[in-house]
């Protein structure tokens, strides 16, 4: 009776998940910060590539740990980037895998910051040519949407002339639209080696206190052109979701991000809360407040404890 009257339904195909590739053979390298998940070398990809065919689900986000990094980010929009060749790996693997390619120079650059920098300043118009670049290099590769997480002004826009210009035409842009500045990003930095060597990133992320101004930065990427959005975090953030939802009709991803993942794991650890309860009572909510997708690290825990409750 309970479930006949649910107003809300966890599915699978919900989720995204995000896979971390680094240079190099024979790699798998456990992310200390982020329990369960690895940075994975190309040849290695196998392993975590049979566990989401098998788990159902059917969308990816990629992100690439490179061997050179500078201050121009240049392995980010090089074609033969670590990145740029999972992506092929991955299409020539499982070519109905949904890849979605983060964009964003931030694990490319030698600074670790997401744009071009200047005498310790973030310099964002100079920065869209590059994101564009790479946005374009990642879709030659074969990504199927890709997904601009800088934050700079004038992004999309940049990057859909770009992907238009260069004949994919076809390729959707998933904008980090309304992503804050926060502290839940931390073991992510760790796991993608992308921590800024100075200052932070509250010059061109928003500020967590600010709920209209999200509204706007999400209208400006979809008068830009952006055809799907995302909200990150997720938890502390699902105001900012439910507004979004209410406002426009584009569908929205929310990302469930390593810092949220990592508290949980950690307090799963010694018995003091139920994992799988709590993970399926996160990912219920965050649908209940109007996401369309979910980018969790739990997904492939997630999918099967959902088989687990259809048996």
């Amino acid at each position: 009776m309970r479930r006949m009257v649910r107003e809300t339904d966890l599915d699978k195909k919900d989720f995204i998940y995000p896979l971390f590739v680094t240079e190099g053979r024979g790699i798998k390298n456990p992310i200390e910060s982020m329990p369960e998940m690895y940075q994975y070398s190309i040849d290695m990809l196998d392993e975590p590539l049979s566990l989401i065919y098998d788990s159902g689900i059917s969308r990816i986000l990629i992100f690439g740990i490179p061997a050179h990094k500078d201050d121009k980010a240049s392995s980010a929009y090089d074609d033969n980037g670590v990145t740029q060749n999972a992506v092929r790996y991955i299409k020539e693997k499982l070519p109905n895998l949904i890849v979605i390619a983060d964009i964003c120079l931030c694990e490319y650059t030698s600074h670790g910051h997401c744009g071009v920098v200047c005498n310790g300043e973030i310099l964002n118009d100079e920065t869209l040519p590059l994101l564009a670049k790479m946005a374009v290099s990642m879709a030659k590769a074969g990504a199927d949407i890709v997904a601009p997480s800088d934050m700079m002004d004038g992004r999309v826009g940049a990057i859909r002339t770009a992907l238009d210009k260069n004949g994919f035409t076809q390729i959707p842009i998933m904008s980090y639209s309304a992503k804050f500045a926060s502290g839940y990003y931390s073991p992510f930095r760790n796991a993608a080696q992308s921590t800024p060597c100075f200052g932070d990133r509250k010059t061109y992320q928003m500020d967590c206190a600010n709920a209209r101004e999200a509204m706007r930065e999400i209208a400006d990427d979809i008068d830009e052109g952006a055809d799907m959005i995302i909200v990150k975090p997720a938890l502390a953030y699902l105001d900012i979701m439910k507004s979004a939802r209410q406002s426009f009709n584009l569908p929205i991803a929310a990302y469930n991000v390593s810092g949220e993942y990592s508290m949980v794991k950690a307090a799963a650890r010694p018995g003091w809360i139920d994992e799988k309860r709590i993970v399926l009572e996160n990912l219920t909510c965050i649908k209940r407040a109007g996401a369309d997708m979910i980018i969790t690290y739990h997904a492939l825990d997630a999918a099967k404890w959902l088989d687990e409750e259809e048996i």
